[in-house]
């Protein structure tokens, strides 16, 4: 992985940086020549001039002087202030050289940090998005089912399709990324004596609560330090008395999580 980018300028909403224009100046300083100058940088001779002359109406001081043969001959050559503009382009396209080699040393991570601003970055619906490792995988003649590791050590089962296993290239070892709407995680403040179909049973501590009229957004924290967003109804959770610091488990149905790779 490389990191690389353009530089511009912006005013008023508007990137510029001189493009071909400021390369043709570049070419002629560097080989004196108008035609050899044009051909460098794709143009035609008379494109070329064209392009200086609305460089020279445009600065303060003309760029580009031109001279006519005689007995000392002519020529074609930048004059003090197209070096000058030459030298601060020079100078800050050094600089933008510098920075992407300081970014570039700064992503020398094995893409650690590069796959965490990618995941950032992503925008999804889902209010659960948890990344993991596959620690196992049961595959049966039609769904998969799939065992990962959370941070801290969580473990989430979530079956797909064996089809889906396969065109994601799913194997232990591998990162994934495991997504759940929060309508579909259940809250349980007590599971004494219960038994559940349900694989998922995550057990933490409530660590926010945002109560509305119709409903209340739980988020659960987990031993491991995963959280875990769940919406129910006003009346359900006046009902199971939720409260932050209070024990729960998030139930979440292993049909219920979406995987995905990056």
């Amino acid at each position: 992985m490389k990191v690389s980018g353009a530089l511009t300028i912006e005013h008023s909403g508007v990137e510029f940086l001189g493009g071909r224009r400021i390369a043709l100046l570049a070419e002629l300083d560097e080989c004196g020549s108008i035609t050899r100058a044009a051909k460098a940088v794709g143009m035609s001779y008379r494109a070329a001039w064209a392009e200086i002359d609305v460089m020279n109406n445009l600065a303060p001081t003309p760029l580009v002087e031109r001279v006519a043969g005689g007995v000392g001959g002519g020529g074609t050559w930048l004059t003090t202030a197209g070096k000058q503009l030459l030298v601060r382009v020079s100078a800050m396209r050094r600089e933008h050289a510098r920075l992407l080699s300081e970014i570039d040393r700064i992503f020398a991570d094995g893409g650690e940090t590069y796959n965490l601003l990618r995941r950032i970055d992503m925008k999804l619906s889902a209010r659960n998005q948890w990344y993991g490792t596959i620690m196992a995988m049961t595959p049966g003649t039609v769904n998969t089912v799939v065992e990962m590791t959370l941070k801290g050590g969580d473990v989430l089962t979530a079956v797909i399709t064996r089809e889906s296993a396969e065109a994601l290239g799913l194997t232990a070892g591998n990162e994934v990324m495991a997504l759940v709407k929060a309508s579909s995680v259940i809250i349980a403040t007590d599971l004494a004596g219960a038994h559940l179909s349900a694989r998922n049973q995550l057990a933490g501590t409530i660590s926010r609560l945002n109560e509305g009229p119709v409903s209340c957004d739980v988020t659960i924290e987990l031993a491991g330090g995963s959280l875990v967003s769940a919406t129910v109804t006003a009346v359900a959770a006046a009902e199971l008395g939720l409260k932050v610091g209070q024990p729960a488990w998030a139930i979440i149905k292993a049909s219920s999580i979406i995987l995905g790779v990056a």
